[in-house]
């Protein structure tokens, strides 16, 4: 406290000392021309409210844009969802049907005549797992 009243004397003595010359405030940087204070027309003055309006408006509309777009994805999102998890389900059917299938197939080739008569024997090679060539990695 006692720093600030001499800094506050010698400007009121500087002001005192020197008749006819009027003080300037001092600003700092923090500090700035009144905004109430306008040295611009009347004219000026309307034409920065309609642009702030104007600004106000589009700024609106883009938020508003950004939100559709948004929702849009998500929507997006939700329908491809319920459309992975049909595919899941019907992969896991086709799966359960192709191991059902193929163990139907091997007890019926124990003992499919056709397969046990020695004129059609032809040796065949061992077939891979159909269960397994076909599964998604």
């Amino acid at each position: 406290m006692s720093q600030v009243l001499p800094v506050a004397c010698s400007v009121l003595q500087r002001s005192v000392a020197t008749p006819g010359i009027q003080p300037q405030p001092q600003m700092g940087p923090q500090h700035h021309a009144s905004p109430n204070v306008s040295t611009q027309s009347p004219e000026d003055d309307d034409r920065k409210v309609r642009r702030r309006e104007k600004n106000r408006v589009a700024a609106q509309r883009s938020r508003k844009k950004q939100t559709q777009k948004a929702d849009k994805l998500h929507e997006e999102y939700e329908c491809l969802e319920q459309e992975n998890a049909g595919l899941r389900r019907e992969i896991g059917k086709l799966t359960e049907e192709l191991k059902h299938l193929t163990e139907a197939l091997r007890e019926h080739e124990k003992m499919c005549p056709l397969l046990l008569c020695p004129m059609n024997f032809v040796p065949m090679p061992p077939r891979p797992d159909p269960v397994v060539g076909c599964l998604p990695r």
